[in-house]
């Protein structure tokens, strides 16, 4: 059974960056395309950036140019890379794995963007 554990998440200021980790357990990160998306309450989970096995990548409008998703599969794990960070950017965020139509989640990581 795979699993998801994010890290990285915390409370920072308007400008500053942060990099989030989804270490993959249980299978081989290769086999998977993978995505971050975010979550605030009261509303649905929006996806931010995935990228497929073979390493194309796609991003929300509201974060390109700031974010940058990669994977490390040697290291079964996968990145975001948030920079220039927003208080429209304070969510929980959330990783994701999709194999053969079944997705996989992580339990989520508070960003806070504040000042």
């Amino acid at each position: 059974q795979v699993q998801l554990v994010e890290s990285g998440g915390g409370l920072v200021q308007p400008g500053e960056s942060l990099r989030l980790s989804c270490a993959v357990s249980g299978s081989i990160l290769s086999f998977y395309n993978m995505a971050w998306y975010r979550q605030t309450p009261g509303k649905q989970r929006d996806l931010v950036a995935s990228i497929t096995r073979g390493g194309s990548t796609t991003y929300a409008d509201s974060v390109k140019g700031r974010f940058t998703i990669s994977r490390d599969n040697a290291k079964n794990t996968v990145y975001l890379e948030m920079n220039t960070l927003k208080p429209e950017d304070t969510a929980v965020y959330y990783c994701n794995a999709v194999l053969s139509n079944t997705a996989h989640w992580g339990q989520g990581t508070q960003v806070t963007v504040s000042s």
